[in-house]
């Protein structure tokens, strides 16, 4: 039995039994590929995979278990060079994290600007998606980490970590009619807000699910008239007239958006949560350790320890319930 075989079984799975898109990805022959995942079935004596002719139709039961422990096993042997690797040296490597827009534009670029001259020798690379892209991305390992704020049902298979409370504001125009109460903090109200047209986040991105239960809490149907991912984009759109905006307070920037006034909504709206995670198992180098610390100054090394340690997520959150967390 060779890593490579239980690499081509996982790979195999991965791309539908399609064993020419499996090659191709592996860089190698469809052959090769093929005489491989029967040397491996001859020597377990089972079927991995049903064939017809010669096409693999599906995967055996049997053959689920061990592609499975397969996934395991190529996972340990990656943990097993990082360890190497962060022995040789410590400040070499790569990393990848897996994040929303408004986390990438807004929340992470003095922390990778910090992260970049502490590391100049570690390559960065950064993946945007939904919640359950991010999830996937991180848990098929091709993402080191998430970082996401809805949308935790997706997140079962990650270690997650909460990291700090942000909450929303509204943007208008200088001359909309709301733009004045800008100057009494805490006086708009969401019965003012349903009187006009509303540009926001598409559901299940940044904290859009705590913005709709407030409105229904309250019997009021807002009036979304167009939604993105993208909060810049959003703001372009109010810009243009289409409507009040409602993004997360920290996406505002003084200088940037100066044409647009700024009303704090964090009265409005339950504050909400972004986390960061990982997959089982991770071996954890230096410089991601640091990472974390740097997004979140309570996830020192002991604490991310210890959350390793948790078996469930009701474990993790009896260990965070008592740590302030920062406010954006």
């Amino acid at each position: 039995m060779k890593l490579q075989q239980l690499r081509y079984i996982v790979e195999v799975a991965n791309h539908d039994l399609n064993v020419s898109a499996t090659a191709q990805a592996l860089f190698t022959s469809q052959p090769g590929v093929s005489k491989q995942i029967r040397l491996l079935e001859d020597e377990l004596g089972v079927e991995i995979f049903v064939r017809s002719g010669k096409h693999l139709t599906q995967v055996t039961q049997v053959g689920q278990q061990i592609i499975d422990m397969a996934d395991q096993v190529l996972r340990q042997a990656a943990t097993i060079k990082q360890i190497a690797r962060e022995c040789s040296n410590e400040r070499v490597g790569e990393l990848t994290i897996a994040t929303t827009h408004t986390q990438a534009r807004y929340a992470l670029p003095e922390i990778i600007r910090a992260f970049r001259r502490n590391y100049p020798d570690v390559t960065l690379h950064m993946k945007q998606g939904t919640p359950a892209q991010i999830a996937e991305l991180a848990a098929s390992g091709a993402a080191d980490f998430a970082i996401a704020t809805e949308g935790m049902e997706h997140f079962k298979d990650l270690i997650m970590m909460p990291c700090y409370e942000w909450n929303r504001a509204v943007v208008v125009p200088r001359d909309h009619p709301l733009a004045s109460k800008a100057d009494a903090p805490g006086t708009i109200t969401l019965e003012d807000i349903v009187q006009h047209p509303i540009v926001t986040y598409v559901f299940g991105f940044t904290g859009r699910s705590r913005l709709d239960d407030a409105f229904v809490a309250a019997s009021l149907e807002p009036n979304v008239v167009f939604t993105a991912t993208d909060t810049d984009v959003i703001k372009t759109y109010v810009r243009l007239g289409f409507g009040v905006g409602i993004i997360a307070s920290m996406a505002y920037d003084e200088e940037s958006d100066s044409d647009l006034v700024r009303i704090d909504a964090g009265h409005l709206f339950t504050s909400s949560i972004t986390h960061i995670g990982f997959r089982r198992g991770t071996f954890l180098r230096r410089y991601m350790l640091d990472l974390i610390q740097s997004f979140a100054p309570h996830l020192e090394p002991r604490t991310v320890a210890k959350a390793q340690e948790c078996f469930t997520a009701a474990e993790r959150e009896t260990l965070f319930r008592d740590i302030g967390l920062p406010i954006r």
